[in-house]
């Protein structure tokens, strides 16, 4: 699943249809996509995981989600979820999630939740989380509206890290150990973005896919963990469980 990084890159490669006219919609998609039609793009944005075209009166949402892609300029040999042709180019998506949106995007989305917005608020994140004490911290992580945008990779990135089992529980996690989830959670995420720009993404994993520890080299362990049970890489011995001592 693309996290918000991608969705970042997706948005500054789409940002040349800001202000262009849709001259013609298509797709399998099963939202009625007419009413786009000769519509202009008032703005190109992203929240987390959400890539956003927004016009005068709705917006689309496209969500990547598992097996998503897009392609501009060129298509793929499977039919598009959405084509969308303005006067400089066409965007097409493809396996997605489509919505469209009536209400305006601010009353939709809070800004200050995702981790790249220019408006993120690490203390709204820090209240969120004090309310979800029995929570895991691997499921802390992916909560979008807590961390918009942190998906699997920097999850589990991020827990190693800050040495934190995905097992502890929000509650039991020491203050500094809290504050620095909160921080690396943006940190990492703009790192992944760098480290997508220069194609260098897997390198700079640490236990994410791994088999050996970087710091001591022993096993990594690989769970399918929490409500979400999402894969889990970590290192047993040197990420502390606060939970359990």
């Amino acid at each position: 699943m693309p996290e918000g990084p991608s969705i970042v890159l997706l948005r500054e490669a789409a940002a040349r249809f800001k202000g262009r006219t849709v001259r013609s919609v298509s797709g399998n998609s099963r939202i009625d996509l007419a009413p786009l039609l000769g519509r202009r793009v008032k703005s190109v944005r992203s929240w987390g995981k959400h890539f956003l075209l927004e016009f005068s009166r709705c917006s689309l949402r496209i969500h990547l989600m598992l097996f998503g892609s897009w392609r501009i300029d060129e298509r793929k040999e499977t039919p598009p979820r959405v084509s969308l042709r303005f006067d400089n180019g066409e965007l097409n998506f493809y396996a997605c999630s489509v919505k469209m949106i009536a209400e305006p995007l601010g009353e939709v989305y809070d800004w200050r939740s995702d981790v790249m917005s220019d408006v993120w608020e690490p203390r709204l994140a820090r209240k969120k989380l004090k309310a979800m004490a029995q929570v895991l911290a691997c499921d802390a992580l992916l909560g979008q509206s807590v961390f918009a945008g942190v998906g699997n990779i920097i999850k589990n990135e991020v827990l190693f890290r800050i040495r934190v089992h995905p097992a502890t529980r929000v509650g039991d996690l020491p203050p500094a150990k809290l504050t620095a989830m909160i921080r690396e959670a943006r940190t990492y995420s703009f790192e992944f973005l760098a480290w997508k720009r220069a194609f260098t993404l897997k390198q700079h994993w640490q236990v994410h896919t791994r088999r050996t520890c970087p710091a001591c080299g022993g096993p990594i362990s690989k769970l399918h963990m929490g409500t979400t049970q999402r894969r889990t890489f970590f290192c047993p011995r040197c990420q502390v469980d606060y939970s359990h001592g």
